[in-house]
């Protein structure tokens, strides 16, 4: 069982890790798909998701839901679990994602993996790898307890296309008062950049204290390759990034196809949010820096130069 929340500000948007999660759940059964959102997008869901080998879609209306924190999700889900019994439940390995998870697995009284980078079918239930310690090892784990609650990394699996029936089937759930406690009573949208999500962009271009305070290359080239921008703890402890790009330990966990790290020394708390990622190139003035113990490539160069010079040769290759 896979779960989504797909809607958006311009309708239904379904997400890539999404399509992601329901390629791994194929491997260990048929998969499904949940939706929480607008009723009346559930069929609409359900015709992109099918694409992918959702072979049932359960459509959680979620006007009950909405407007207050995660704990109406988490008692959603718990119903939902008690009605299909489901082989697992793959959840996006999101902030919001994890604390989902965690609640669903205490209120199923399951055992619970997070960040998880693959998964497979083993005996007695998913065998999931993740990276653990920051990163210093790799590891198999499976649940031992309940129905498998798995978190999953966005990037972690290729999306393959299995066409599946698709049907849809409306679930009604009950809501307590106490998962109510929490009411959301304003928001403000965060401000577009046109670049995709850090934690599910295929290409991540992050910048460190070498940048000086100077992003435009990072941006630059980030632009030139459709990727997402983010920063090390050095430069949003500095004031030249907020929170939101910091990648690492007690920022976002990343896992691209392509990570780039300019003007980033390599501190082991930044190497925990970034070396799950496929290719990693760095670019550093210091032959000596941690990070090039990590890399597949690496520059020795300064990046107000190095990057610009990259950036140009993408786009004169992109035509």
């Amino acid at each position: 069982m896979v779960v989504d929340h797909a809607d958006g500000p311009d309708g239904v948007a379904v997400k890539k890790p999404t399509y992601e999660m329901l390629t791994l759940a194929a491997r260990i059964g048929e998969p499904s798909a949940v939706f929480l959102g607008p009723k009346d997008q559930g069929s609409e869901v359900a015709e992109a998701v099918k694409t992918y080998g959702a072979g049932k879609v359960y459509v959680v209306d979620d006007a009950d839901l909405k407007g207050f924190l995660v704990a109406p999700k988490a008692e959603a889900l718990q119903q939902l679990v008690e009605k299909t019994s489901p082989g697992a439940v793959l959840i996006a390995s999101s902030a919001e994602g994890k604390e989902i998870a965690g609640r669903l697995a205490i209120k199923t009284d399951s055992g619970l993996i997070t960040d998880a980078v693959d998964v497979e079918s083993g005996d007695g239930g998913p065998v999931t790898t993740q990276s653990v310690f920051a990163g210093s090892y790799t590891v198999k784990a499976k649940v031992t307890k309940g129905t498998p609650i798995i978190t999953v990394k966005p990037n972690s699996a290729a999306p393959v296309e299995s066409a599946a029936a698709g049907e849809v089937e409306e679930v009604s759930v009950t809501v307590s008062d106490a998962a109510k406690g929490a009411q959301i009573v304003a928001a403000q949208p965060r401000t577009a950049t046109g670049r995709p999500e850090l934690t599910e962009a295929a290409i991540v271009v992050s910048g460190g204290r070498g940048t000086g305070g100077k992003f435009e290359p990072v941006e630059d080239l980030a632009d030139a390759l459709g990727a997402a921008v983010g920063a090390s703890r050095a430069a949003v402890d500095s004031g030249w990034k907020p929170h939101s790009y910091q990648v690492g330990q007690t920022g976002k966990t990343v896992s691209p196809q392509l990570y780039i790290a300019a003007g980033i020394s390599g501190a082991i708390q930044h190497r925990a949010g970034m070396q799950t990622s496929k290719t990693i190139v760095a670019v550093n003035k210091d032959e000596e820096a941690p990070i090039f113990e990590l890399v597949d490539f690496g520059v020795v160069g300064d990046l107000h130069t190095v990057l610009p010079a990259v950036t140009e040769e993408v786009k004169q290759r992109k035509g």
